[in-house]
């Protein structure tokens, strides 16, 4: 019998809820604590040191790849409702969204598994 969840389900699973956790601990914050809550000061914001710009970069680049290849690799795998993820990455973080959809991409592949030993 197998598992529910496999150990990297549940590390990517773990890190989804530490993303979502850690990301919007630093949002509520910005709402509860920063003047102006705009989206616009809210970007502005992310672009007043260099080692910010250093890591909207970094993130930026690790978004389009993330997008591109969750595109590719989901219609590949056959995978159910990919195109949440897209929203989900600009709505919520990518720190939450990446790690998500590689738990729902290797809970997808241990079932195409499963059907296989069985057919």
């Amino acid at each position: 019998m197998r598992p529910k969840f496999t150990t990297i389900e549940i590390f990517f699973l773990v890190l989804a809820i530490i993303g979502l956790c850690a990301t919007w601990y630093f949002n509520i914050r910005f709402y509860t604590e920063v003047a102006d809550t705009s989206i616009g000061n809210f970007i502005a914001l992310t672009k007043t040191t260099l080692p910010a710009k250093s890591i909207n970069a970094d993130i930026a680049v690790v978004a389009i790849v993330f997008l591109v290849w969750m595109v590719y690799e989901a219609r590949k795998l056959k995978m159910r409702h990919w195109w949440v993820y897209i929203p989900l990455t600009f709505l919520v973080a990518l720190a939450f969204s990446f790690p998500l959809f590689l738990f729902f991409r290797e809970r997808n592949i241990r079932k195409q598994k499963k059907d296989l030993q069985q057919a």
